[in-house]
């Protein structure tokens, strides 16, 4: 068993990097792409934000059904199910002219999206609890590590070659994430007799759930503060004076600047996690970014912009692991497929107000405002956990879990 969930971890992380990297190669040049290769030229801010927002809107929609399937046919075909088909429509978007068209292949994109909460749904499920944390963390420096090789191969593509161009290499490098899901990817004693749920049954066993309540609201809220300055540090670099040719490269070191903090740092979250409490990793890490995003107001030059970026990913690293590892601590190992995507359906309900909320706030405000609200967003959050004692209703959300499985007949 030590040996097969630590192979799991290695596979998955290696997908999930992947698939992370396809994902994010777009974000630096997308509101580019949108005026100069789709001609959008009115309210380029809107555009950007809806553009970014309406993939994350879909695949809200479609994960709890998406969770229900993973819990009752296995983790492994959603993996297969969603690179294979997202491999498709990246390829899809090289083709694409049109703005109306290319939001219809966001829509495709968000509809049959679902890599990567399968994918840590299967860590979840195929890890020994003591090691979850860890796993867990570990398995949150694969999306920080494709987000910062993604970005760089986004801006250095479409600078050397064009914007259109960079969607041929996230068709490739999400092919190979369905590939390795395919061939080296194992789920072990995966139970397939069970009927399969309803959605609406599931969302009434979760809602009996305060703790996972509050930590879905929390991954709700630490995404959206994450995803409501994604459709504007482009514009924002441009207003530093960056110049409009080499606008995705810079974007793409600065996005790139909070990846390389969360490899670093997430790891030690999860080790320093497992002892202390998650619940207080999750305060320091809100503390921090909230903190983080306010200075980022006075910021006026781009490279004390991306060491402020750096700093401020150094805290949000131990954020989303403390929140999945201490979703594990409270739900079956039943329902995690679900758990995980109602969690994403939370999550990508955060990422696509998000941007069409910063797009919003960009048009009518000065971006550095937009931090400020971000930082306090996140003070908000760390003082939501304290006052709702969180660490302590994990931990009695926890122990009458395992009375009652102790409880029930072998």
């Amino acid at each position: 068993m030590y040996f097969s969930w630590k192979r799991n971890l290695i596979v998955l992380w290696v997908g999930v990097f992947f698939c992370s990297t396809a994902y994010s190669i777009s974000i630096p040049f997308l509101s580019i792409f949108l005026s100069d290769e789709l001609g959008v030229t009115n309210h380029l801010e809107i555009w950007s934000g809806v553009s970014f927002g309406i993939t994350f809107l879909a695949s809200a929609l479609i994960s709890p059904f998406w969770g229900s399937l993973a819990d009752k046919y296995g983790r492994k075909p959603m993996l297969i199910r969603s690179g294979f088909s997202l491999a498709a429509l990246y390829l899809i978007n090289y083709f694409v002219h049109d703005p109306y068209v290319f939001l219809l292949v966001r829509v495709l994109q968000g509809l049959l999206a679902g890599f990567v909460p399968a994918a840590i749904a299967m860590v979840a499920t195929n890890t020994p609890e003591d090691k979850m944390g860890y796993a867990l963390s570990i398995m949150s420096t694969a999306g920080a590590t494709g987000s910062i090789i993604g970005p760089l191969i986004g801006g250095v593509v479409s600078y050397y070659t064009s914007n259109r161009a960079a969607f041929l290499f996230s068709a490739v490098i999400v092919l190979v994430s369905a590939l390795i899901a395919t061939f080296f990817a194992k789920e072990h004693n995966f139970n397939r007799s069970a009927p399969r749920s309803h959605v609406a049954d599931d969302i009434r066993e979760a809602r009996s759930n305060r703790a996972f309540i509050t930590l879905l609201t929390l991954a709700g809220i630490s995404t959206f503060s994450v995803m409501i300055l994604e459709p504007l540090i482009p514009i924002y670099l441009l207003d530093m004076g960056i110049s409009k040719t080499s606008a995705s490269l810079s974007s793409g070191i600065v996005f790139s600047a909070v990846g390389i903090a969360t490899v670093i740092m997430a790891p030690q979250w999860g080790r320093i996690g497992t002892r202390k409490g998650f619940g207080t990793i999750l305060f320091i890490g809100l503390i921090g970014g909230g903190i983080g995003n306010i200075l980022q107001f006075f910021v006026t030059g781009y490279v004390e912009f991306a060491l402020l970026r750096f700093a401020y990913g150094l805290f949000y690293a131990g954020v989303l692991p403390s929140v999945n590892a201490m979703i594990v601590q409270v739900i079956e190992p039943g329902f995690r497929g679900r758990a995980f995507g109602l969690n994403q359906a939370a999550s990508q309900l955060a990422t696509m107000a998000g941007p069409i909320v910063g797009g919003l706030l960009g048009a009518f405000l000065p971006i550095r405002w937009v931090f400020v609200v971000n930082g306090l967003l996140l003070l908000g959050a760390a003082l939501l956990v304290k006052t709702r004692k969180l660490d302590k209703q994990i931990t009695a959300t926890h122990e009458a879990m395992l009375k009652e499985r102790a409880a029930l007949p072998e």
